[in-house]
């Protein structure tokens, strides 16, 4: 059993999730249908060339990917404090919530590209080295792993 399944009476029991690791020139992409997929994957990355562009391309992946929820990683220092960024961020939450109906969930990403790039040194599936173009999705596959963990034992959304 994945160590990302979770009970068949959870809420998100085989809903589709997609996670964002926002930024200012890339958002990253990742999804995972809960109980169907082994663990979450780096789906790709949207290039943030404007609101406009960033929600055409969002809605195109939701409707492809049949998306239930989405979860947005907001970034803070590792003591807890907010940054600029933060703010950005959270900027950037609101936005999507005023564009989609979808339910959409918060999620800390404290070290979540530290942890990316990380992996992507360990793995022989990036060479073993940092992959700038795909780093931004694998961040994103982290706050997601970091989310369904968050969620395991929660009994609701």
């Amino acid at each position: 059993m994945s160590e990302f399944a979770l009970p068949t009476d959870h809420p998100l029991h085989l809903k589709t999730v997609l996670a964002m690791d926002f930024g200012e020139k890339f958002i990253g992409v990742a999804t995972f249908c809960v109980n169907r997929d082994p663990f979450p994957t780096p789906y790709g990355r949207i290039q943030n060339t404007g609101p406009d562009a960033v929600i055409k391309e969002l809605k195109r992946i939701i409707d492809d990917e049949f998306v239930d929820l989405i979860v947005i990683g907001l970034p803070h220092l590792t003591d807890g404090q907010k940054t600029s960024t933060t703010t950005k961020a959270q900027n950037f939450v609101n936005f999507i919530r005023e564009h989609f109906t979808l339910p959409i969930e918060e999620q800390d990403e404290t070290l979540s590209t530290f942890e990316a790039e990380s992996r992507m040194k360990n793995s022989p599936r990036y060479n073993f080295q940092v992959d700038l173009k795909q780093i931004d999705a694998v961040a994103a596959s982290v706050i997601l792993e970091d989310f369904i963990r968050r969620t395991k034992h929660r009994p609701g959304l």
